[in-house]
C-alpha cells in the first residue's frame, strides 16, 4: 500500500469513525448517564469488536454476500429491528439512581457483538475492504483493520467525553429524560439510509 493510499485510508477511517452513527450516539448517551470511566468497556468493545469485524469481512464474509445476495438484505432488516429496540430502551431510561441496580452501561461483549447488527459498521467495513484491500490479501486486510483500530477508539472516546460533559446540564431528571429521548430519536433517524437501501 502506497503512502497516498494509506493517507486516504486513515482519512476515511477518521471521517467514518467520528461522524454520528449508532455507536457514537449510544456512547454519548452512556457518557451522559454513566460517565467516562464506566463507559470504557463499551468503548473498547466497539474499537476491538469493529477491528475484528473488518478482519472477518476481508477474509471471507464478503464472499457470502457475493454468493447469497439476499443475505445482506436479511442482515439489514435484523439490524433495523435491533436498533429500534435499543432506541426504545434508551427513550425509556430515566436517571441512573431511579433505575437502581439494573442501570448499567453496555458491556465489552455487548458492544463488540453489537457491531454485527450495526448498519453503519457494516457499511464502513465493506467500503474499507472494497476500496483499500480489493485483492483481499491478508496483509492488506490486517493493515485496514489496524488503521481502523488505531483511529476508532479515540474517535468514539470523543463522543463519550461529550456525553460526560453534557451530564453537568442533565442533573434535572426532566432534562435527562428529554436528552435520552432525543438520542433515541437520533438513533432511529440514523436508520434512514439503511431503510432506503432495503
Amino acid at each position: 500500500m502506497t503512502l497516498e493510499i494509506l493517507t486516504a485510508l486513515i482519512a476515511f477511517a477518521f471521517a467514518s469513525s467520528i461522524t454520528p452513527g449508532p455507536n457514537n450516539l449510544m456512547l454519548m448517551t452512556s457518557g451522559a448517564n454513566f460517565g467516562f470511566r464506566r463507559s470504557i468497556p463499551h468503548m473498547l468493545g466497539i474499537g476491538i469488536g469493529f477491528t475484528f469485524m473488518v478482519v472477518l469481512v476481508g477474509t471471507g464474509l464478503m464472499q457470502v454476500f457475493d454468493t447469497i445476495p439476499y443475505s445482506y438484505a436479511v442482515l439489514k432488516c435484523l439490524s433495523a429491528v435491533y436498533l429500534l429496540y435499543l432506541a426504545w430502551k434508551i427513550s425509556q431510561a430515566g436517571p441512573v439512581r431511579a433505575q437502581g441496580a439494573e442501570a448499567r452501561p453496555m458491556t465489552f461483549l455487548e458492544a463488540a457483538t453489537f457491531q454485527w447488527v450495526n448498519p453503519k459498521a457494516w457499511a464502513m467495513a465493506l467500503t474499507a475492504i472494497s476500496a483499500y484491500s480489493p485483492d483481499r490479501s491478508m496483509s492488506a486486510v490486517l493493515l485496514v483493520a489496524l488503521v481502523f483500530g488505531a483511529v476508532n477508539l479515540p474517535s468514539v472516546g470523543t463522543w463519550t467525553v461529550l456525553g460526560q460533559q453534557m451530564a453537568r446540564f442533565l442533573t434535572d431528571p426532566h432534562r435527562l429524560t428529554l436528552f435520552n429521548r432525543t438520542m433515541a430519536l437520533l438513533l432511529v433517524a440514523s436508520l434512514y439510509p439503511l431503510l432506503l437501501s432495503i
